[in-house]
C-alpha cells in the first residue's frame, strides 16, 4: 500500500484509454432530440480524468490513438487546452474513428447516445504502449473500455506488466460499458482479470456486482480484493462509499446538489481522489474531496469544463453542505 500511496504522490500519471468529442444540447435543459445547437468540448473516461487531474494542479499524459480528422483534432486540441500531455497520442487515418457522445443537461429521462463505430482507441498496439517512458510518471491510470476489444486489451495489459517493472503502481476504474462488449462473459472475465493485477481498483456496486457474477455479490467481492492487499473504493451512488484500505473499512457520504445530468461524476471523483492523495491528504478526506468533485461534475453542463480547479473545489467546500451521514 505504501508503493501505491509513494506513486501517487508524486501527483503524474500515466493515463489509458479513450478520448471522445462531447456534444451536448444547448442551453441547459433543452432535449437533445430537439435541441437547435450544441456545446462541444472534450469527452471520453480517461481523458476526462486527465483533464481533470491537470485541472486540480496535477500532471497528467494520455495514451491513446485518435483519429486524422477534423473530430480527432478536435479532441486533441481539447487536451492541450486544459493542460493534458499528448506525446502519445497516436494518429490513424482510413476508417477508424474517435469516440462521440451527444447528450443534455436534463437529469430525468437522460438521453445518452454513444458512437462508437470502428473506436480509434480500440487500435493501441504493444508498439504505442511500450514507447511510453513509464520511469518519468508515479503510476499507471486506466478505464476498463481499453480491455473491450483487440488489439488495445492485449496491450494495455502489457502496459501493466511495463508499469510493474517500472515500480509504478496500477490504479484501475472499473468503467464497465455494455456496449462496447462483445459479452457479457468475457467482460466479466477480463475486468476481473484486470481487477487482480491493480494495486487501486474503484467501482460502483453495480460493476463490482458485475465482476462478481451477481449485484449481491458485489461488495464480496470488493472484500476479497482488498484482502490481497489492494485498495478499494466501493460507490453506492446516494449512500457514499466504502473505501478498503490497510485492513479498515472507511465509510464517507456525499455532497447532495441539483444535478443537471448523470455522466462525469466518476471521472471527477477518480482525479479528485488522486490529486487529494498526491497533495498528501488523509484517505478519508481525499474520498471526499473526490466526492465533492463528482458533485460539482453532475451539477454542471459538460465533463471536461465541469471538472472544478482546486480554487473551485475549496470553495465548494467551503460553502456546500455536507457530507452526509453514513
Amino acid at each position: 500500500m505504501s508503493a501505491l500511496i509513494d506513486g501517487i504522490r508524486k501527483g503524474n500519471f500515466a493515463v489509458f484509454g479513450r478520448a471522445g468529442m462531447d456534444m451536448f444540447a444547448d442551453p441547459p435543459g433543452t432535449r437533445a432530440d430537439e435541441a437547435e445547437s450544441f456545446r462541444a468540448d472534450l469527452g471520453g473516461s480517461s481523458a476526462n480524468i486527465c483533464a481533470g487531474l491537470c485541472k486540480l494542479g496535477m500532471k497528467s499524459a494520455l495514451v491513446t490513438s485518435v483519429s486524422d480528422d477534423a473530430a480527432g483534432r478536435f479532441c486533441t486540441n481539447r487536451l492541450r487546452h486544459y493542460g493534458v500531455d499528448t506525446r502519445y497520442l497516436k494518429v490513424l487515418g482510413g476508417e477508424y474513428r474517435i469516440s462521440l457522445a451527444v447528450y443534455e443537461s436534463c437529469i430525468e429521462d437522460f438521453q445518452l447516445v454513444i458512437y462508437r463505430n470502428n473506436a480509434v482507441d480500440f487500435q493501441v498496439t504493444d508498439e504505442d504502449v511500450d514507447r511510453v517512458d513509464y520511469g518519468a510518471f508515479g503510476a499507471l491510470i486506466t478505464a476498463g473500455t481499453v480491455f473491450a476489444a483487440e488489439p488495445s486489451r492485449s496491450s494495455t495489459f502489457r502496459a501493466f506488466d511495463n508499469a510493474r517493472k517500472a515500480g509504478l503502481p496500477v490504479i484501475f476504474d472499473i468503467d464497465y460499458r455494455p456496449y462496447s462488449w462483445p459479452s457479457a462473459q468475457v467482460a466479466s472475465d477480463v475486468l476481473t482479470r484486470a481487477g487482480e493485477e491493480s494495486d487501486l481498483i474503484v467501482g460502483n456496486d453495480e460493476e463490482f456486482g458485475f465482476m462478481a457474477g451477481g449485484i449481491d455479490k458485489g461488495l464480496d467481492k470488493a472484500r476479497e480484493l482488498a484482502a490481497k492487499g489492494k485498495m478499494v473504493i466501493y460507490k453506492m451512488g446516494q449512500e457514499g462509499a466504502i473505501t478498503f484500505a490497510d485492513g479498515k473499512e472507511i465509510r464517507t457520504g456525499i455532497y447532495p446538489v441539483t444535478a443537471v445530468k448523470p455522466n462525469g461524476a466518476g471521472d471527477s471523483f477518480m482525479a479528485g481522489l488522486l490529486a487529494a492523495i498526491a497533495e498528501g491528504r488523509p484517505l478519508q478526506e481525499a474520498v471526499l474531496r473526490g466526492s465533492a468533485c463528482a458533485s460539482i461534475v453532475v451539477s454542471q453542463p459538460g465533463c471536461a469544463p465541469a471538472m472544478p480547479t482546486t480554487a473551485q473545489l475549496n470553495d465548494f467546500l467551503a460553502t456546500h453542505p455536507g457530507p452526509t451521514e453514513t
